[in-house]
Parts: structure tokens; sequence; C-alpha cells
């Protein structure tokens, strides 16, 4: 996999200076920097998992950010600097490395990381250190959940969440009318169990009861045994939750057996290590959601085509947008503080007064106390792959969907 524009030395050169010089408050004129840099930090997988790409991207997003906002006066009259650190897609690791990026580096605030599983797994250390978390890659509905009821919460998101994707691909299987009987085909890491409780529970929220269920290795490349038993129960409708490759299996086992029945997946079908594994013939089968239309505004395109070159692929350009917004509300949060402490970040995360016009959406405002979410169920966008292109997806079902359709 090529890594244009961010080589592997690169990224684990440590503090990034991305900035020239100047103060802020957002968009100010640029003059002399007049104290230490803000930093901040991303903590993901770059190089282990073929969800890497996500985290690179991210990091394209990330550096996009800080050379706008640095380039017009940083933030509180300092320079933003980004601080990297690869977690190779392990959880021990991912968790040393917020350790070392809050108690060593000094950072403000943490963007990440690429897998749900990490940040489940260390999600109880900046809301001990009060340090706030931008998710921008995994989509696990957990990681934004406070520790406790009416616990003060750090971990806030500009991403997908499992559960709206979750709402939205139950809702179709239930609108469309050739769906007799849902089975359901997860992975057995924390990602796919964390989406087979979701999906457990909307079906039962949504009157459907699954006629099976089945799961899968992360790194299995042979599913025919249990399709095979989706399809003697007559399955005619597959809710698979898995990550890219093993979708892309999936596919391959499905064509093995002649068996293809309808799939609506998560949308790490959009990830090209999916398109790899599954073909681009077999990779046009599921129908999946991600938070950037692949129908992009002209605002969007002008974005897009700047950052291009820096992406491992066209569609690694989600995660992009969502570091960069990400970054953006962050900056705003500061600016508004007056200050660069956790918890007068986190307040003013939960209350930022002035609309943001993000790439993904205008945010207005982004998050509450009660909500952490930056994108929600009306922000996904319906999409599957067209001649080894993501495109828009539009039939008669997603046509039909109403509103009151998204339950749970």
């Amino acid at each position: 996999m090529t890594h244009s524009g961010l080589t592997r030395r690169g990224l684990m050169g440590g503090a990034l200076s991305l900035g020239l010089a100047a103060p802020l408050v957002v968009g100010a004129p640029r003059r002399a920097w007049s104290a230490d840099a803000i930093k901040i930090g991303f903590n993901g997988d770059l190089s282990a998992s073929p969800s890497a790409q996500s985290g690179r991207a991210a990091v394209v997003g990330i550096q996009a950010a800080l050379e706008d906002l640095n380039g017009k006066g940083g933030v509180l009259g300092r320079k933003i600097d980004l601080v990297i650190r690869d977690d190779l897609s392990q959880p021990p690791k991912s968790i040393q490395n917020m350790s070392d990026l809050i108690d060593n580096e000094k950072v403000v605030a943490v963007l990440g990381p690429t897998n749900s599983g990490n940040a489940l797994a260390w999600k109880q250390i900046p809301n001990q250190k009060r340090i706030p978390v931008m998710g921008c890659i995994g989509s696990a509905s957990d990681i934004t959940k406070p520790m406790s009821a009416h616990a003060d919460n750090y971990m806030f998101r500009v991403g997908s969440v499992d559960r709206f994707q979750v709402v939205a691909v139950v809702a179709y299987a239930r609108k469309n009318p050739a769906t007799k009987k849902v089975g359901l085909l997860t992975e057995t890491t924390g990602y796919g169990q964390s989406g087979l409780k979701d999906l457990v529970e909307v079906t039962k929220i949504q009157g459907i009861v699954p006629v099976a269920s089945e799961k899968l290795g992360v790194n299995d490349t042979d599913m025919t045994s249990q399709l095979a038993k989706l399809k003697n129960a007559e399955v005619d409708t597959v809710l698979l939750w898995a990550q890219g490759t093993p979708i892309g299996q999936v596919m391959r086992s499905m064509d093995k057996i002649g068996y293809f029945p309808t799939v609506l997946t998560s949308w790490a079908a959009d990830n090209l290590s999916f398109l790899n594994a599954a073909g681009p013939a077999l990779a046009e089968k599921p129908i999946f959601l991600r938070t950037v239309s692949e129908a992009r505004s002209a605002r969007q395109q002008a974005f897009f085509d700047r950052i291009r070159p820096k992406l491992d692929a066209d569609s690694a350009f989600s995660f992009a947008v969502h570091a960069y917004d990400g970054t953006m509300l962050l900056a705003r949060a500061m600016a508004q503080a007056g200050a660069t402490d956790g918890a007068a970040l986190r307040s003013a995360l939960e209350g930022l007064k002035e609309p943001y016009e993000g790439y993904a959406k205008t945010y207005a405002p982004p998050f509450s106390k009660e909500n952490h979410e930056g994108l929600g169920a009306a922000d996904q966008h319906w999409t599957c792959w067209r001649g080894g292109r993501l495109a828009a997806f539009e039939d008669a079902v997603v046509a039909s969907l109403k509103p009151e359709d998204f339950k749970g």
C-alpha cells in the first residue's frame, strides 16, 4: 500500500511544527507567536492493519487544519503542533501512547484512534486526566459514553457511529418488500461484537427477529460454513458487521457457493482493503453508509483536490474530513475558553457559541453536555461500489425511508 506524502519516518518523527508564525483567535491576522506552541496529539494505527490507511488519512486532515489555523495566526497567540504516535493496532501500545502523549508530551487534546477496541481500552485515561479526545475514525457506539452516570465526559467524536448505521440498515431491511428472513454475521473482534450488540438491540426495537446468527474471525478467508448455515435458514438479507478485509472475504465465500442475499454492512466496506479483498465485481454487492457523500459539494471537492495527493485512496477522504473538522472544533473551543486546560476545553466544546461550517456539515452547535457526537443519523449517506469507485446508492427502498423509520 502506498503512503504518499506521509512517510513512516516522517510520521514517527515526534512533534511536527506545522505553523509559521502568529497568534489567534481563529482567523486573526498573522503576527509573531507570543507563547510556546500548543500541542495536540494523534494516537492511532498508521502502519499495522488494513485500517491504517484511515489513520494516515486522519493525520492528513489534522495537518491541513493546522496549516490553515497556523497560517491565519494560530490560537490564543500560539501556534499548534501535532505530536503523532502509531499504536500499531495494538491496545497495549495504544494505552502506552495515550499516557505518553498526556504525561510526557503535555498535549491539550488527542485525536484518534483508528480502531474502536483501542479507544475502549484507554478511554478511562483521558477521562481521569481531564484531556479531551476527538474521535475521528473508530465508530463503536460506546466510545463517547461517560464512564459513569453524570460524570464529566472527555470523549467527543466527529465521525461515524455504529449505532446510527445499524439503525439505518435495519430500517432498510424492514422497509424492503423482498426481505423475508434476516440473518446476522459478525466479526469476533471488539468492533464486531460491539456491532452485534447494536444489531440485536435495534432489530428487536424495529420488530425484526433474526433467524440465524453466525460469527467470523478477522483473519478468516473461508466463510462458506457460516454462509451455508444462513442459506439453510433461508436468510435473504444478511446484516454483516466486520472490517473491510473480512467483508471482502465474505463476498468471495458467497461467490464460492453461489449464495447472494441482500448484504447490508458496516461503513468499513468503504475501505480500500474491502475492494482489494473482494475484487471490483463482488465489491458491488453490499450496501452501506458513510458520512461524506460521493456526490461532493464544490467546497468538499476543492478540499478533496487539495489533499488527494497525500491520501492512499479516494475512499479515505471521509477520515481526513472528520479529522479536519474535529481539529477546527478543538481550536474554536480553545479560542472561546481563552484557555487550553482540559476542563475548560470540555466545557467549551459542550457549548460552542458560534456555528462552524465544516467539510462534513455545518455544526450549529456540534455538541452539548449530553451529546458528544458531532455527526448524527441524518448525516449518513447510502453508498456502494461501482466500477471500482465509491458511488452514492439510491433505490426505491432508500427513497421510501422516512425519519420515523429510524428507530433505535
